[in-house]
């Protein structure tokens, strides 16, 4: 497994090795063992997977506050997409900066995501799959939205996006006091 840091402090892009021939390729996705001996020790307890029929889909920008904080594990099973990390961590040298990267099949990159950032993505293809593990259970009291166009993030998008109702009326960056406290 490859590890990049992306120069947001906790915020990393895991590639996996794919062992392949004419047939297709197998790649072990997660290992706890392999991931502890590189320094991360997560407890995933609950893996989600999403589709969006079409490009320009946006969702996020998505947290879920304490005590039911998510780190997450992202990758795409199918199609494309543009995916997005805010650093919400107030104190952090990183508070609002943002890390975006493709994620695809064929490119097999993962991106792990900790508690204190913002999450999003948007399609770049039709039928894109999502699929990621949480650390933590879903809970609707905790879960909560940032406006996708507060940040400065460049989504790669000319039209509007796609946006659900909740996501489009999401308060802005500016407006928002984070629940999350950068613990350096």
């Amino acid at each position: 497994m490859k590890i990049e840091e992306t120069g947001l402090p906790g915020l990393m892009v895991l590639t996996p090795a794919r062992y392949g021939d004419e047939r297709g390729f197998f790649s072990e996705s997660w290992s706890r063992r392999r991931m502890r001996e590189a320094g991360i020790d997560l407890d995933f307890v609950q893996d989600n997977h999403s589709l969006s029929v079409a490009p320009g889909i946006l969702r996020g920008l998505h947290y879920q506050s304490p005590p039911h904080a998510q780190d997450k594990l992202v990758r795409c099973g199918h199609g494309a997409m543009f995916d997005v990390a805010v650093d919400i961590r107030k104190g952090s040298p990183s508070y609002g900066q943002w890390f975006g990267i493709e994620l695809t099949p064929e490119n097999g990159r993962q991106l792990l995501v900790p508690k204190g950032f913002l999450h999003g993505f948007i399609t770049r293809a039709a039928d894109t799959e999502i699929i990621y593990k949480c650390t933590d259970y879903y809970a609707p009291e905790c879960d909560g939205a940032v406006a996708w166009d507060s940040c400065g993030i460049d989504w790669g998008f000319a039209a509007a996006p796609v946006l659900s109702e909740k996501d489009a009326a999401a308060p802005a960056l500016a407006d928002f006091d984070s629940p999350f406290t950068w613990e350096g």
